[in-house]
């Protein structure tokens, strides 16, 4: 099961995104996030997190549409699109795209792109998304859709990325090491419009453009 999770960062384009969504997705909205939902014209079936960024207007508009409601404390450990993940893998989520995800904090984004490697999060399959860009924490093996011609880049978090491999990219890696600060891995080109990648030992951020 596929699940959308909205987060409370920026989505410029909210047109292509809303032509993401599946008609048997789960929708999910972490806290302010709600509001894409509200300009796209789509209910989540969840609301969760601190639920700080909503005014109790906001809630009591969600609460009316069937929208159920989970809050949390404020002081809390997790952020709300942690919170929101976490929810998906526990009720059966194996697939989850991310929408405002991304945005002018880097400490937020930094920290949303790492959330699939959390323990508790380990196996579920996260896309993040935005008008310029796709991108994915491989862990394992990843097939990576797009268009022949797009841009790929594969880099190393937290330490070397032993046995890379990729079929599907101009330049071929076999059983590679990508290491930790070195930017060997950036600006790959597709050239099939889905190619695997996969990796032994560690972890990459795969960044695929969406302009050419």
């Amino acid at each position: 099961m596929r699940a959308v999770v909205f987060a409370n960062g920026e989505l410029n384009n909210k047109g292509a995104a809303g032509k993401l969504l599946l008609p048997d997705d789960l929708l999910i909205a972490a806290d302010g996030g709600a509001s894409h939902c509200r300009v796209l014209g789509v209910t989540p079936s969840i609301l969760i997190g601190d639920l700080d960024s909503l005014t109790e207007v906001d809630l009591a508009y969600w609460e009316q549409a069937g929208t159920k409601v989970i809050r949390y404390k404020s002081r809390k450990d997790e952020t709300d699109l942690e919170l929101a993940l976490l929810h998906a893998k526990a009720n059966g989520v194996d697939e989850v795209l991310i929408l405002g995800g991304l945005g002018r904090r880097w400490d937020q984004t930094f920290a949303n792109l790492l959330l699939p490697a959390h323990e508790k999060l380990r196996g579920l399959q996260v896309t993040y998304w935005d008008d310029e860009q796709r991108l994915y924490l491989v862990d394992g093996e990843r097939v990576i859709e797009g268009r022949a011609g797009q841009m790929v880049s594969l880099i190393p978090i937290g330490g070397d990325a032993e046995g890379v491999t990729t079929q599907g990219l101009e330049w071929r890696m076999d059983d590679e090491t990508l290491n930790f600060g070195a930017t060997r891995g950036v600006s790959n080109v597709m050239l099939e419009n889905a190619v695997e990648v996969s990796v032994r030992k560690g972890l990459l951020l795969c960044v695929v453009s969406e302009t050419e």
